[in-house]
């Protein structure tokens, strides 16, 4: 005889039930049949269907390890301008070593072209003799810039811009630093770091038609005029990342500040081309040398962190820019499923006090977390 127990048996939890291919393939407006050669690889469907039918298979939560959405080669177009700065060094060695961790099947096509040579840059823009799957530019904004990513975004390309953001073009992902938050930062140290009051601040940059540049000039002006009004920032000189031509600049402003009694107190360049200035820094005494600071970690920066002649480096982190950028076209052509962070890059400052090894910049390896790149 069966003896009554004191409490309830347990009852077995219900399992949740899958979903089956017809909600798969309600969710995904396709036929069953199209639902069982997607999850089966069993048949021949159009790209665009297969990524709707394993999006809808993993939006129900299908418990089953889906298919990969894309079939074949993935292609990256990278259009960026010629430079010889240590940046555009960083940039192109970053690509090479993150083409090398990413998925066989993705590639990166890397073209350089002159910036101010428009027919080319556009012609580049508009395609090239392989399909594309998303598109990164550094280049310098203009009109007929933003018309060109606007016909690509139109097709469905994915553009993301580094180095400097392209203006009023909804759809096209930064992947750069806050570049007016760079430059008051720059602003914010020069106002309490300059403790001869009056004086004078120089403030030089590459060129003011690259947004980036002009942006990193007025955050410097605007954290100037804010901080410490009885500074006087000078009229920005554009020196396009001429060594010979920052130099003329720094000694005509230190002319014209022993002329006129009032002391140059700071030195803020947004470029490169530090060489010249450094040559002439090193013939002042330490009371009369400005403060400097400048941007990247470069090679030429160190030293001269160390010597004292700089006194604090905004460095951007190129191998960062590079990772998100990669992660927002991967994710935007079904690799990856989490959508990267939509805030601009953080930026790195360093003084003599923090420098990294001895290592060299442009060798220096891969920090990004390449890992989530990976499919």
């Amino acid at each position: 005889m069966s003896v009554p127990l004191p409490f309830p048996a347990p009852v077995a939890p219900r399992r949740k039930r899958s979903a089956r291919f017809v909600e798969i393939a309600a969710a995904a407006g396709v036929s069953e049949t199209t639902v069982n050669r997607v999850l089966n690889e069993r048949g021949s469907v159009s790209p665009e269907t297969r990524a709707r039918v394993i999006a809808a298979a993993r939006q129900l939560g299908v418990p089953r390890v889906l298919p990969d959405p894309r079939h074949g080669l993935t292609r990256f177009d990278v259009v960026m301008a010629r430079s010889t700065t240590p940046y555009a060094h960083r940039l192109d060695l970053a690509l090479q070593r993150i083409q090398q961790m990413l998925d066989p099947r993705i590639l990166i096509h890397r073209h350089v072209v002159d910036g101010d040579d428009e027919r080319r840059v556009l012609e580049l823009l508009a395609g090239s003799a392989h399909r594309r799957d998303g598109l990164i530019v550094a280049l310098r904004d203009s009109p007929a810039v933003r018309v060109a990513l606007q016909q690509q975004l139109a097709r469905g390309v994915p553009v993301v811009a580094l180095m400097s953001g392209i203006g009023a073009l909804e759809g096209v992902r930064y992947a750069g630093i806050d570049n007016v938050a760079a430059g008051r930062t720059a602003g914010h140290f020069l106002a309490r770091l300059a403790r001869r009051l009056p004086g004078r601040v120089l403030i030089l940059t590459h060129r003011l038609d690259f947004r980036a540049h002009a942006e990193r000039v007025r955050g410097c002006q605007q954290a100037l005029a804010e901080r410490q009004p009885q500074l006087q920032a000078l009229a920005p000189v554009e020196c396009g990342d001429d060594p010979a031509l920052a130099r003329i600049a720094l000694e005509a402003a230190l002319q014209d500040a022993r002329r006129d009694g009032v002391p140059l107190v700071g030195l803020y360049h947004s470029g490169a081309g530090s060489d010249g200035l450094a040559r002439v820094l090193r013939q002042l005494t330490p009371p009369e040398r400005p403060v400097w600071i400048g941007h990247e970690l470069s090679d030429e920066h160190r030293p001269l962190l160390r010597l004292g002649l700089m006194d604090l480096v905004i460095d951007q982190d190129p191998d960062g820019q590079v990772a998100a950028s990669l992660h927002h076209l991967l994710h935007a052509t079904g690799h990856v499923e989490q959508p990267g962070p939509g805030a601009p890059n953080e930026f790195r400052l360093f003084g003599p006090e923090n420098l990294p090894g001895e290592g060299s910049y442009l060798d220096a390896p891969l920090k990004a977390p390449v890992e989530r790149l990976r499919r």
